[in-house]
């Protein structure tokens, strides 16, 4: 900002007073800057979209952050969105347009299902649901010649199904279809979808990335510059920005993130092997769990495990079930994951949405488990499990 002439009044002078250092501190981190107008150095640059120049396409914090993130995902680009489910419908928007069909996991994250049904459908692309344990072949088999995305999620929601992700993503490209995932079980850093072919790496950084249940955003990557490109544009065209300060929450987090989700999985398998062996429970569902159903693709194509997952209890009302998770102390109840405190939800009222729900024994129940002792978890679990026989 220039100085203003000498013979300025006060009030003018008070407006343009003080001066940003020339040469900021270096910290550890970025700054976070806060401004919606940037100004420019001179008149040409007003116009020149290789700048930034409005403060809502993202400033130092952010480019930091996206920077980061690319690392991680081993992507040429990386955009911000405000949620986790921001970032799938931008990536899904960026790719489609009306007359397109999209193929979608039917275990896919519930608003993910919400928005292809109230809000693509309403803008002519339709969306299928093919089974989460289908195969490679017999989803394209599913592909029409409308069918230009394939959406991804493994494991899945809930179920935890796992997808043969490389397979999928290398007969999707023979026949002209993209590939879009929601990575966010595993972070973007127990499993690389770009190195594995799949066209957009989608996460939920508000999970474990942010890692302290406070912050909401979610993040798309891409390997290919082109659709890099296309996903600025949907943040263009939608509006959709994220704060400085939000920014620089997420990237804390993800400076601990290995360090977090090595704990994560290592508990969350302890549990769920003492799950396993409880006569309350009839199956846990666990890709990580040796014998599990999806077991050899987890193996060949992570690095680790997260810590959720879900149980199969026995046969029992939705009394019970609500008894069991009252029981809970160490436990909070609530639908979201990947902070530092354990939760557990009752899966079942969502399955109904699907296309073809699957059939289990028991009531689903799932649990997410992070930074508490697993012996305090495994005693405030069989306090729960006692609730049952009660209950009954």
């Amino acid at each position: 900002m220039k100085d203003p002439p000498p013979n300025a009044t006060e009030a003018t002078r008070l407006i343009r007073a003080g001066k940003v250092p020339t040469e900021l501190l270096r910290t550890v981190g970025p700054p976070i800057q806060k401004g919606s107008t940037v100004l420019l150095p001179n008149a040409a640059a007003l116009y020149d979209s290789g700048r930034p120049t409005y403060g809502r396409s993202g400033l130092a914090a952010q480019a930091t952050l996206e920077s980061a993130l690319a690392e991680l995902e081993g992507a040429a680009a990386v955009q911000l969105f405000p949620t986790g489910l921001a970032a799938m419908a931008g990536a899904i928007m960026a790719l489609v347009e009306a007359g397109d069909e999209i193929l979608v996991t039917d275990s896919i994250y519930r608003p993910t299902r919400r928005f292809c049904e109230r809000v693509l459908r309403r803008f002519g692309v339709s969306s299928r649901y093919y089974p989460p344990d289908a195969a490679p072949e017999a989803i394209l088999e599913l592909a029409g010649p409308a069918t230009r995305l394939i959406v991804l999620e493994s494991p899945g929601s809930l179920t935890f199904e796992m997808q043969d992700a490389p397979a999928i993503a290398r007969l999707a490209h023979a026949r002209g279809i993209r590939t879009v995932i929601d990575n966010t079980w595993a972070a973007g850093f127990l499993f690389k979808p770009l190195a594995h072919g799949v066209d957009v790496s989608v996460q939920a950084l508000t999970k474990y990335v942010g890692g302290h249940s406070d912050v909401f955003m979610g993040s798309a990557a891409a390997s290919d510059p082109a659709i890099g490109e296309a996903l600025a544009r949907a943040i263009l065209d939608f509006g959709w920005a994220v704060t400085g300060e939000d920014a620089y929450q997420v990237l804390r987090g993800l400076r601990t993130l290995p360090t977090r989700l090595a704990r994560h999985g290592a508990s969350g398998l302890e549990v769920a092997e003492w799950l396993k062996r409880q006569p309350e429970v009839v199956r846990v569902l666990h890709p990580a769990l040796p014998g599990a159903a999806g077991h050899a693709i987890w193996k060949r194509d992570y690095t680790g495990t997260a810590g959720l997952f879900s149980v199969v209890l026995r046969p029992a009302s939705e009394r019970t079930v609500r008894a069991v998770l009252d029981a809970l102390s160490l436990f909070g109840l609530g639908f979201s994951w990947g902070g530092f405190e354990s939760l557990a939800s009752h899966g079942d009222p969502q399955l109904h949405d699907r296309a073809s729900p699957p059939t289990f024994e028991g009531p689903v129940v799932r649990f997410a488990i992070v930074l508490e002792d697993p012996g305090d978890l495994i005693a405030d679990l069989r306090r729960g499990l006692d609730a049952m026989h009660a209950a009954d």
